[in-house]
């Protein structure tokens, strides 16, 4: 377990996190911090709990944005991978075709040869 000092809003906060998550720990909490320098810079001062409850309420908006775009595209690509398993499907059908096909014209041809 590691211990790391993070500011934001200029102030400074003790947290607890697993050994080697130090670096990514101060990464989140720069984050935070220029969430709330944006704030402050739009609504001004209104205590250390809004700000934060504020920046945790539009990174949990960004997130649930991005998650909702990656939800759509993994649909297009599931459309897209059903589309090109239905064409795969059709493929397999036509080269089975193709295939009974070709051993009747044999077969005749032999009956026809030895006729």
């Amino acid at each position: 377990m590691a211990v790391v000092n993070v500011m934001v809003n200029g102030r400074a906060y003790t947290i607890a996190c697993d050994d080697g998550e130090e670096d990514h720990l101060r990464e989140l909490a720069s984050h935070v911090d220029g969430r709330v320098k944006v704030l402050l810079s739009s609504v001004g001062q209104v205590g250390d709990s809004r700000l934060l409850l504020m920046a945790a309420l539009l990174t949990t908006d960004d997130m649930l944005d991005a998650q909702n775009k990656l939800a759509a595209l993994q649909k297009e690509t599931g459309v897209a991978n059903d589309a090109d398993d239905r064409a795969a499907q059709s493929e397999l059908i036509a080269a089975e075709a193709l295939e009974k096909a070709a051993s009747r014209i044999e077969s005749l041809t032999a009956k026809l040869g030895h006729a």
